[in-house]
C-alpha cells in the first residue's frame, strides 16, 4: 500500500496466490449426422482436441473413413490451472489426401461449467436442422502434487516458468548440429552441437524457458536417424510418456533418454518468480509509482498557477486543486503546426502551468516530442520552438528521398533487424519523419523525456495508439495502448513494462532478451502510421458505417444447446459454434481486413494466461470492446507480436488515458484538429463512452451549431455526476477574419492575414501536405493562438467549476 497525491490509500491488485492443478479427462465418443463434405463420399472424420492453457500441443483421434457417424472413444488427459480460464476448443475435419483438409466446425466448451470429482457426458447440437452432434465425456480431478504459485491481476495470469538446460551426448565423438524444440517455450527450437564430454556450461547446453505445469513437449531431431519419441509431461496420452517434465528435480543433473548413438541429460531450475516485484512486467491497474510522485511534484506549479490565473485570494490545497488536460487530435502537420498555436496561446493565459496531463495522436506527437528535448519548455516561451518547426516545415523536402539518405534508411533498417525486430515499412515512414522534421539523425528516446518531467516541471506526456489484429476490422478488434516516458502499456490487461524495454522480448512476464529502446522516430512512424489502412476503413470514411460488410468480415459464432443442462456457475463462458467460412467468403474477409503496412513490435504480454474470473473485473470491463472479447484463447496474450496503428484508425482522439478513473482528471481542453468533420470525433467519443459505461459530459450541440461552430464550447458534465468538465475547441476560422487579436480589429490592409482557408479544396492544409509556405505556417498558428486567447473567458468559468466542485466534494 502507498499514498496518493491526495494522501489517499491506494493498494495494488496484484497478488500472489496458491492455486491447484486438476487433471482433466477429456473422452472424444463419437459424431452423428456429420454432413457430406466430399462429392463422392461421406466424410473422413477426425477431431482435433486443443487446450492452449494446459498444453502447445494440438491432439487429435484417428480418422474414420466414409462415414456420417464416426465413433472414435479416445481419451486424452490435461493437467489444468484451476485460476485459468480454460476454454477446450473441439474441432471437427473432414480429411482429405490431396486438398487441404475441410475443417467443419469448432466447438468452444469452457471447463468452468465442471464440477470437481464429477464425470458428465456432454452431446453437443452443432446443427439443429441436420441433427448434427458431438458427443464428448469430461471428468474433472485432484492431481497429486503441491499447489502452484501464481501472481495475477486479475485478468492476466503469471505461472511459475524453469530453465531446462539439455544436451545430447554422442557415443561416437562425431561433432554434428542438432535441433531440439520445445513448443510453447521462449526460445522454441535450439541447435546445439554434439559433443563428448557432459559439461553444462552458459554456452553449451540448449536453454528451454517454459511453464513448468503446462505439459512442455522436447522433441529432438537428429539427421539421418529416425527421429525418437517426445519427452513430454503429459500425464497420459494415447502415447505413452517417456517423462514427466515438471516433475525433474530442481538443480539436479539427470539422463533423459538413452539410445546406442546418443545419451539425453537435462538439468532443470525453477526461475524466480516470488512476488510482483519479480516480473519485469507490472501487473496493475493503478498508476505507477513514478506517475504518483510527478503528480506530487506538478501541484507545486499547477497549485499557484491556478491560484494567479483565477485570482484567488487563498492557496489552493492538494484536495482543492483540479487535475486539468490537454487533449488533442491527429491531422498531420496542421495538426503539428497548430498545436504549436494552441499552446502558445495557453502559455500566454497562464493555463499551460495549470496543465496536469498532454496528450497526442498522429500529427501532435510530433510536437510533443520535438518540445519534451527541452527540460524546461513549458517554462519559456515558445516562439525559439515555433522557429525551429516553421524552418522545416518550409524547407524543400526532397532531399528526403535523396541517394545519400535512401542510403542511411537501409543501414539503419539493417541494424533494426540484427536487432531482432521486425522491420516494415512503418520504420521506413518513421525515418522520413525523421529527415522530414529535423537536420540529421534524431538519437533522441521516449525514456529520455523523463529529464523533462522529473521536477514536475511540464505536463506528463501521453502518446497513444491501438493494437488491432489481422482478419478483422478496428470496429471489431482494437485495444489501446498508452506510451509515457516512464512505461508502455495496455489499461485493458493491466500490464505495462518500462519504456526502455518496448520492443525487447517477454515470456510470462519476465524479460528474456533486451532490444535498444527504439529512437523516437520510429515511435513516431507508428503513432502516426498513414499507411495502416484497408478497404474497411476507407469504406467507412465515405459511407460512416461499416455494417454492410459485417457479414463477410466477421466471424460465424453461434450459442449451441448442450445436454444435460449443467448448474450455472460463475464466470463461465456460454458453449458456442464456429462455422468457418468458405473460399470466398475467406479472400473477400482478407480483401477487405488485410492492412497495407502495420507496425509490429514483440509481445509483452506472450505466455500470460487468461484468469478464470477475468469478465468480472471492473478494469477488464471498462476497455472490454472487441469481439474476441469472450475468446481468451484468442486475446492478445497468444499474439507474437503487438500489431500496432494510428489511432485515428479508430477515433481520432488521445482522450482514452485520460479516462481511467485512476488520473481523476477534472478538465480536458479538447482541441480538435481533425479535417472534414470538426465535430464526428467528438460524437464517436461521446457514443463510445456510452456503449462502454465510461463516465463523460453530455455534448448537447444545436444543428444550428453543428452548422457553423463557434470556437469553444463549454460542457461542464453537471448532468453526470464524475464526469470531467471539457472545453473543445474545433479548428475554424470565425471570429480571426475581422480581428487580429482579442478585442483588436484588423485594418484593411491587414484583412489578407485573416484569410485562412482549412478545409477547401485549394487549402494548403491537406491532411497529407507535407511542406507549408512561410506565410500558410504563420496563419496556422496565429489562427489557432488566437482562437485560445478569444476564449479565455470560458477557460477560466470551466477552471472555477472544477475548484468549486474539488471544495463541495471533500466536504
Amino acid at each position: 500500500m502507498w499514498l496518493n497525491s491526495e494522501g489517499e490509500q491506494w493498494t495494488s491488485l496484484t497478488k500472489i496466490e496458491s492455486s491447484l492443478c486438476y487433471l482433466l479427462t477429456v473422452r472424444v465418443i463419437r459424431a452423428r449426422n456429420i454432413h457430406q463434405a466430399d462429392v463422392l463420399s461421406q466424410t473422413d472424420c477426425y477431431v482435433s482436441v486443443w487446450l492452449p492453457t494446459a498444453s502447445n500441443d494440438k491432439f487429435q483421434t484417428k480418422t474414420i473413413k466414409n462415414c456420417k457417424d464416426p465413433v472414435w472413444n479416445e481419451t486424452f488427459y490435461f493437467r489444468i490451472q484451476s485460476q485459468v480460464k480454460n476454454v477446450l476448443e473441439l474441432a471437427l475435419y473432414d480429411k482429405d489426401v490431396i486438398t487441404q483438409d475441410d475443417h467443419l466446425f469448432t466447438v468452444y466448451f469452457d471447463i468452468a461449467k465442471l464440477s470437481l470429482g464429477e464425470e458428465v457426458f456432454m452431446h453437443f447440437k452443432c446443427d439443429s436442422q441436420r441433427q448434427e452432434e458431438l458427443e464428448v465425456g469430461f471428468a474433472l480431478d485432484n492431481i497429486s502434487g503441491p499447489p502452484e504459485t501464481i501472481i495475477t491481476n486479475g485478468v492476466l495470469v503469471s505461472r511459475k516458468i524453469c530453465c531446462l538446460e539439455v544436451q545430447v551426448v554422442e557415443k561416437k565423438k562425431k561433432k554434428e548440429k542438432k535441433s531440439l524444440s520445445m513448443q510453447g517455450s521462449y526460445e522454441g527450437t535450439q541447435d546445439i552441437m554434439l559433443g563428448s564430454d557432459l559439461v553444462f556450461s552458459s554456452s553449451s547446453p540448449a536453454k528451454f524457458h517454459y511453464a513448468r505445469y503446462k505439459q512442455p513437449t522436447l522433441d529432438v531431431t537428429l539427421p539421418g536417424k529416425k527421429r525418437p519419441p517426445s519427452l513430454c509431461s503429459r500425464v497420459y496420452d494415447t502415447g505413452s510418456p517417456n517423462v514427466e517434465l515438471h516433475s525433474i528435480p530442481s538443480g539436479e543433473n539427470m539422463i533423459l533418454a538413452e539410445d546406442k548413438g546418443f545419451d539425453l541429460y537435462a538439468k532443470a531450475e525453477d526461475c524466480l518468480c516470488s512476488s510482483p516485484d519479480h516480473l519485469d512486467v507490472r501487473l496493475g491497474f493503478d498508476l505507477c509509482m513514478q506517475e504518483q510522485d510527478f503528480l506530487c511534484k506538478r501541484w507545486n506549479y499547477v497549485a499557484p498557477a491556478l491560484k494567479k490565473v483565477l485570482q484567488l485570494q487563498q492557496d489552493l490545497l492538494n484536495h482543492e486543486t483540479p487535475v486539468v488536460a490537454i487533449m488533442t487530435t491527429g491531422g498531420g502537420m496542421r495538426s503539428l503546426t497548430a498545436l504549436y498555436g494552441s499552446l502558445r496561446g495557453l502559455k500566454k493565459l497562464g493555463v499551460l502551468d495549470c496543465a496536469t496531463y498532454l496528450t497526442g495522436l498522429s500529427g501532435t506527437t510530433w510536437t510533443m516530442s520535438n518540445l519534451y528535448r527541452d527540460a524546461d519548455w513549458s517554462q519559456k516561451d515558445l516562439d525559439k520552438q515555433i522557429s525551429e518547426a516553421r524552418k522545416h516545415m518550409t524547407k524543400c523536402k526532397i532531399n528526403s528521398l535523396s541517394l545519400e539518405y535512401v542510403k542511411y534508411y537501409k543501414k539503419q533498417l539493417c541494424q533494426r533487424k540484427r536487432e531482432g525486430r521486425r522491420t516494415t515499412f512503418i520504420d521506413l515512414w518513421g525515418l522520413v519523419l525523421e529527415s522530414l522534421l529535423h537536420d540529421g539523425k534524431d538519437n533522441h528516446r521516449l525514456s529520455d523525456q523523463q529529464r523533462a518531467i522529473d521536477h514536475g516541471q511540464n505536463p506528463l506526456p501521453i502518446y497513444t495508439a491501438v493494437n488491432v489484429k489481422n482478419n478483422y476490422s478496428t470496429l471489431d478488434f482494437k485495444e489501446w495502448v498508452e506510451f509515457t516516458p516512464y512505461e508502455v502499456g495496455l489499461q485493458k490487461y493491466g500490464v505495462f513494462v518500462r519504456t526502455e524495454d518496448f520492443g525487447s522480448e517477454f515470456f510470462m512476464g519476465r524479460l528474456m532478451k533486451k532490444v535498444p529502446e527504439s529512437r523516437i522516430c520510429f515511435l513516431e512512424g507508428m503513432w502516426s502510421s498513414l499507411f495502416s489502412f484497408n478497404v474497411l476503413y476507407i469504406w467507412n470514411l465515405s459511407h460512416s458505417s461499416e455494417d454492410f460488410w459485417h457479414r463477410w468480415t466477421r466471424d460465424q459464432i453461434d450459442n449451441i444447446e448442450e445436454e444435460p443442462l449443467l448448474p450455472l456457475k460463475p464466470h463461465e463462458l456460454q458453449t458456442r459454434l464456429f462455422t468457418p467460412p468458405g473460399p470466398l467468403g475467406n479472400t473477400l474477409r482478407s480483401a477487405l481486413t488485410d492492412r497495407l503496412c502495420i507496425s509490429q513490435e514483440h509481445n509483452f504480454l506472450k505466455g500470460f494466461h487468461i484468469h478464470n474470473d477475468y469478465l468480472d473485473n471492473t478494469h477488464f470491463c471498462r476497455w472490454k470492446d472487441t469481439v474476441l472479447d469472450t475468446f481468451p484463447n484468442q486475446l492478445t496474450q497468444s499474439d507474437e507480436f503487438l500489431s500496432l496503428v494510428d489511432t485515428g484508425f479508430f477515433i481520432n482522439t488521445s482522450i482514452m488515458p485520460l479516462l481511467k478513473p485512476e488520473r481523476k482528471v477534472d478538465v480536458i481542453l479538447h482541441l480538435n484538429y481533425s479535417a472534414g468533420s470538426q465535430i464526428q470525433p467528438l460524437d464517436q467519443t461521446c457514443k463510445y463512452c456510452s456503449e462502454q459505461g465510461i463516465l463523460f459530459p453530455r455534448v448537447d450541440l444545436s444543428e444550428e451549431d453543428r452548422k457553423k461552430l463557434k470556437e469553444c464550447y463549454l460542457f461542464d458534465g453537471a448532468e453526470t455526476p464524475g464526469a470531467p468538465i471539457l472545453l473543445f475547441f474545433p479548428l475554424i476560422n470565425d471570429t480571426f477574419q475581422k480581428y487580429k487579436a482579442p478585442g483588436q480589429k484588423r485594418s484593411e490592409s491587414e484583412m489578407e492575414d485573416g484569410k485562412v482557408d482549412l478545409y477547401g479544396c485549394c487549402s494548403p492544409y491537406s491532411t497529407y501536405s507535407i511542406q507549408y509556405t512561410e506565410k500558410a505556417y504563420d496563419r496556422l498558428v496565429q489562427l489557432s493562438e488566437y482562437n485560445i486567447l478569444n476564449n479565455e473567458d470560458l477557460i477560466m468559468q470551466a477552471l472555477r467549476t472544477a475548484v468549486a466542485r474539488k471544495r463541495q466534494i471533500k466536504k
